[in-house]
């Protein structure tokens, strides 16, 4: 075969695998619509063999205070925006110091978790964008809510709001406090080093601002309510 014939071939492969991706990311993203999705942390740890406790519940079997919590800490214009919160990330684009500070929204991370790597690169980031916009609108609010919900790592081998308030509280997420949901939620851009159960006071004190913030934000987060 001439060199021609081999790099036509690689070509075709390569598209094959692009297509099968992108038919893979539209039908899961209308199947986790309604069926609990399986984030890549969670397969990943299945396939080298280790655990992976997760116990999905719906959104109206969690204490409200988590979501407002995700919505006051992660996501600020959660029940706005469509998916991108545009306005944050030209903000983030435009600092003249270089970006500070990350602009994902829960529909980003949520994109990141179930079909994208971790790790940060301007490749993962641009494919993030257009499947946070396309999950946002296959799904209502609560549902992004809750499936972000049911995949956020929160320790190694806990995964979802349910495992996490039983391992680090001994308790139903229904039945979380504020203070234990700002715990947990304080927890997530490193779970792996903040302990909820048993956080240091640097946690804790970022947990407390928190709470103070969710007063203010309850009014802006009527997407996630029962």
């Amino acid at each position: 075969m001439t060199l021609r014939g081999l790099l036509a071939r690689a070509l075709a492969a390569v598209i094959a695998v692009i297509l099968l991706y992108l038919a893979a990311v539209l039908v899961l993203g209308l199947a986790y619509r309604f069926i609990t999705p399986v984030s890549t942390l969670m397969l990943g740890r299945w396939a080298t063999f280790q655990g992976a406790a997760r116990t999905a519940v719906s959104l109206d079997q969690v204490a409200p205070a988590v979501p407002l919590a995700v919505v006051t800490s992660e996501d600020a214009r959660f029940c706005m925006h469509r998916g991108v919160d545009w306005d944050a990330l030209r903000e983030v684009v435009e600092d003249e110091e270089g970006p500070s500070r990350g602009a994902s929204t829960v529909p980003m991370q949520v994109a990141k978790n179930l079909f994208l790597w971790p790790g940060r690169s301007y490749l993962r980031k641009a494919l993030e964008l257009p499947i946070a916009l396309y999950l946002d609108l296959v799904w209502p609010k609560r549902r992004m809510m809750e499936n972000y919900l049911n995949i956020a790592e929160w320790g190694p081998g806990v995964f979802g709001i349910e495992a996490a308030a039983r391992h680090h509280f001994r308790k139903a997420a229904r039945d979380l406090s504020r203070q234990e949901a700002a715990l947990l939620v304080a927890a997530l851009p490193n779970p792996k080093l903040r302990n909820p159960g048993r956080p240091s006071p640097r946690h804790r004190n970022l947990a407390n601002r928190l709470l103070v913030r969710m007063n203010a934000a309850a009014p802006f987060a009527g997407c996630i309510r029962r």
